[in-house]
């Protein structure tokens, strides 16, 4: 009865984030709402609350405040990463660093301009993961292209190629480092079976994009009157590779990223101070030149998107709690495991629908449960299969992928907006790339 009111309270939730437009009330409300009610719920009736025996495959009672511990830690990685991402891209941008990457965009074309920018989604989120190669590209997105509906219509291409990308590499989604992490796959394999698939589902609603109304006809840049920062380009340099460094330091040291992203953030700070000093120092004239750019780039940050992850995230984390996350995934193995549908077997059944639930509910925990359901041995096939279900899967609702809560809340796209124009391109792409692992694995990687 309890988990009924609960999964009602979470419904109604995400009803409210969804039409936050038409009620007029900020997403990050019913998100904050749902999370505290949900968790208050709990408390309050002594619910029993698990977390997941990977070896028994089973759930194994807990503690309340060890199991929220446990959530608010893993969503604190998760925010104190968003954030030192972001200051450090609006510390590029306090010193103008992203026109140098405007001024290699020198097409007008929006279809030219679409497909570099879908294609450096791709690449970058492979290399510096898909989150903050979604805060990079909308940054850059905002300075090149000033029409509102052409800019959103660009930011719901950016979350999906971001998401294929990421996908394929084991730095490049939060799910693929936690199946790599956990011994499910190797580089090797992840990228042999999944990089094809992955460019698929990204190719595949780009070129369907491509055909829109919107993306035809030239852009008209927006002017700027800001004087070119003669520090610009060194500083965009230090701020990408210190990004990259943040992967390399995952693989030497083991600790979680935002360790890594934290101490990238201290360094691009320091050598932004030492060069705005010397700006000031040679009386460059800017807006910004006699603030501290650490200082500027805080203000910058999009706390609600902050606060709106806390509650949609701690919200999952309570559901996965109760074990009705793991419940839906035993639920789904006992249905399809015995199924032979034209080339589906059973698994394959229970893999495509991970796709459409990472879009509804967070894919971590979906992927966590998972790594508890099965006993395949690493590079399995059906851990490639899970690696993608989850990583693109999260595309076709924009709070499905933490690529998508981003730019939902730089760019303030409507949930519904992005459901009635992007989620189709998502789903084609989702389908095309699963279809395309498939007919590899069967056919040509056996």
């Amino acid at each position: 009865m309890l988990e009924t009111v609960i999964i009602i309270v979470f419904v109604l939730g995400y009803l409210g984030i969804a039409f936050e437009h038409s009620i007029k009330v900020d997403k990050l409300i019913p998100a904050l709402i749902m999370m505290a009610v949900i968790w208050g719920i709990i408390s309050y009736f002594d619910m029993t609350v698990f977390e997941i025996d990977t070896k028994n495959k089973e759930l194994m009672p807990y503690k309340l405040k060890s199991v929220m511990n446990y959530f608010l830690g893993h969503t604190a990685e998760i925010l104190i990463f968003l954030i030192g991402a972001m200051t450090i891209v609006e510390t590029i941008d306090f010193f103008n660093g992203f026109k140098t990457i405007k001024k290699l965009i020198k097409t007008k074309s929006k279809v030219k301009i679409l497909w570099i920018i879908c294609f450096l989604a791709f690449i970058l989120s492979a290399i510096i993961d898909n989150l903050t190669a979604t805060i990079v590209l909308v940054t850059i997105l905002q300075k090149l292209v000033k029409d509102r509906t052409l800019k959103l219509w660009y930011a719901g291409m950016i979350i999906v190629a971001a998401n294929a990308g990421g996908a394929w590499s084991p730095i490049g989604d939060i799910t693929t480092t936690m199946l790599w992490i956990g011994e499910k796959v190797s580089i090797i394999a992840l990228i042999k079976f999944l990089i094809i698939p992955s460019l698929v589902c990204m190719i595949i609603p780009t070129y369907v994009a491509s055909r829109y109304k919107v993306f035809q006809g030239e852009i008209d840049p927006p002017k700027s009157t800001e004087k070119e920062n003669p520090y610009g380009s060194l500083i965009l340099k230090i701020g990408l590779a210190s990004i990259v460094f943040v992967p390399a330091f995952k693989i030497f040291t083991g600790l979680p990223p935002y360790v890594g992203m934290m101490l990238s953030l201290a360094v691009v700070a320091t050598i932004a101070e030492f060069l705005n000093n010397s700006l000031i120092s040679m009386k460059f004239e800017s807006g910004n030149s006699n603030h501290s750019p650490i200082h500027h780039a805080l203000t910058k940050i999009e706390m609600p998107s902050i606060l709106f992850f806390l509650g949609i995230l701690m919200a999952v984390g309570a559901l996965e709690a109760l074990g009705i996350v793991f419940g839906v995934g035993q639920w789904m193995v006992s249905t399809f495991e015995n199924v032979d549908w034209v080339i589906f077997g059973g698994l394959d059944i229970v893999v495509f629908v991970l796709g459409f639930l990472s879009a509804a509910i967070d894919n971590v925990p979906l992927v966590a449960a998972s790594m508890g359901m099965f006993g395949e041995a690493i590079d399995d096939p059906l851990w490639h299969g899970i690696a993608y279900a989850a990583g693109t899967g999260g595309s076709m609702i924009i709070i499905g992928s933490a690529a998508g809560v981003v730019a939902m809340g730089m760019e303030k796209i409507d949930f519904m907006w992005y459901l009635k124009k992007i989620a189709f391109l998502a789903f084609i792409g989702y389908i095309a790339g699963f279809l395309t692992f498939i007919f590899l694995r069967d056919y040509v990687l056996i």
